[in-house]
């Protein structure tokens, strides 16, 4: 069911769906009834226990046709009659969403394998098929197995470039997930591609200044920051900041994504004093927006410490850290790894001020041990994040008078380094830098 406010975009919606697309996914885009969450879905319903309206448009109608519009109160609604075997695949699409929002991760996978079985009845390509193989490989991506996800989310872009052709709008998200992918693991230059087809295929059918094309203009722009390329990303970022706060407003908390990831990219060029009011801004909307307590505004709280605390500014960095760590604990638990990385950075903190005494608690061998255990299994061996957690590891040794640890870590991390970002980028600099100094302090 899709349920509207205006007869115009019924009518619309109506011919859209006639030229196949997704009922599904249009009631999830358009529809104000409850159901939308569910792409329109109902389940399994007894036709008499249905109001009249929706009877009378039932009538006569055969499994896969759409009703007439109907006109109920102020609203405007279309119905689809689906076959036993389209509720069987609904049905089961519907319990996956629900276990997935539940973090029931197993029963989610079982469920869309499920669906993925009964969708293949429908054709290779047919878009039903390639929604679920998308959902699972949300799911797998959302695990960090982004071997399992990376051919799912190939095949469902394939499919969604088939049905919908080569501009379409909706195939921006197909896009945008596959270089997602490609961005968590440290492959930018494969990310880059589609970051660009999706911006451009956006920029046609919504206009220039659409939240969306925000969104796309954000995400490339994370690309260019993290391969050092700061005079292309910075451009991209203050467009991205200001459609938002035209489209949006300038209290939204999608402003404070784009004021966080400016300002980022002024600290990583040694700009602090253009990040700070950045941050600032960011963190008042989220606590505004959000609560005082939510886990994104502990995010802003680790940005604005890690600001102070390359300016050597400990004194204003340490009351952030802890209060950003208070707020891990009771949003995620105790033994979140968002916690442990809270730990981690408060560890460092004090280790630069050479606080051992007060940092050997927490900056500990098997925390750093852990951390890179965790990131190897999920990101893989070569990912930039592992060379970070072999670096934090590497110097805890460094620290210990343990040379012999130290050096194989250290040179594995420049390799990664060099490996994913290039041999010019600027962590491929510092990594050189660490490990001549490693050397020196011997």
């Amino acid at each position: 069911m899709i349920v509207v406010k205006t007869e115009a975009e019924a009518l619309d919606l109506r011919a859209r769906i006639e030229k196949r697309e997704s009922f599904e996914d249009l009631a999830r885009k358009h529809s104000i009834d409850p159901s939308a969450n569910a792409g329109g879905f109902l389940g399994a319903v007894v036709l008499t226990d249905l109001r009249k309206e929706y009877q009378d448009g039932l009538l006569g109608l055969h499994p896969g046709e759409i009703s007439p519009i109907l006109r109920v109160g102020e609203q405007y609604v279309l119905l689809e009659l689906l076959t036993e075997e389209e509720t069987r695949w609904q049905t089961q699409n519907d319990a996956a969403r629900q276990a997935f929002q539940l973090g029931q991760n197993l029963e989610a996978e079982q469920f869309l394998l499920a669906a993925i079985r009964e969708a293949e009845h429908f054709g290779p390509q047919d878009s039903r098929l390639g929604a679920s193989l998308n959902s699972l490989a949300v799911l797998y991506f959302a695990q960090g197995n982004y071997a399992a996800a990376e051919p799912l989310y190939k095949r469902a872009l394939a499919i969604a470039e088939k049905a919908l052709g080569p501009e379409h709008p909706d195939l921006s998200t197909s896009l945008n997930n596959l270089a997602e992918l490609y961005y968590a693991q440290g492959n930018y230059a494969a990310a880059e591609p589609f970051y660009k087809r999706a911006l451009a295929i956006r920029e046609k059918a919504l206009g220039p200044v659409h939240p969306d094309v925000g969104t796309s203009l954000n995400n490339l722009a994370e690309v260019y920051h993290a391969q050092g390329n700061y005079a292309t990303a910075e451009p991209l970022h203050k467009r991205a900041l200001t459609i938002r706060e035209k489209a949006l407003g300038p209290e939204h908390p999608d402003v404070s994504v784009s004021l966080n990831n400016l300002a980022g990219l002024y600290q990583g060029q040694g700009n602090y004093a253009a990040a700070e009011p950045l941050y600032k801004r960011a963190l008042a909307i989220r606590e505004k927006a959000l609560g005082a307590e939510h886990a994104e505004v502990g995010a802003s709280l680790i940005n604005l410490a890690a600001l102070y605390r390359d300016q050597g500014n400990y004194a204003a960095a340490e009351p952030l850290y802890k209060r950003a760590l208070a707020i891990a604990e009771k949003a995620f638990g105790p033994e979140h790894p968002n916690v442990g990385a809270t730990l981690v950075n408060l560890a460092g903190l004090y280790h630069d001020q050479g606080n051992y005494a007060a940092a050997e608690p927490l900056y500990t061998e098997p925390l750093y041990k852990r951390a890179l255990a965790i990131m190897e299994k999920t990101l893989g061996p070569d990912h930039p994040n592992v060379g970070t957690s072999l670096l934090n590891l590497a110097l805890l040794y460094e620290n210990l008078r343990n040379y012999t640890a130290a050096e194989p870590l250290y040179q594995r991390a420049l390799g990664i380094a060099e490996k994913a970002l290039g041999p010019e980028h600027p962590d491929v600099g510092a990594g050189l830098v660490n490990l001549a100094l490693f050397y020196q302090d011997q």
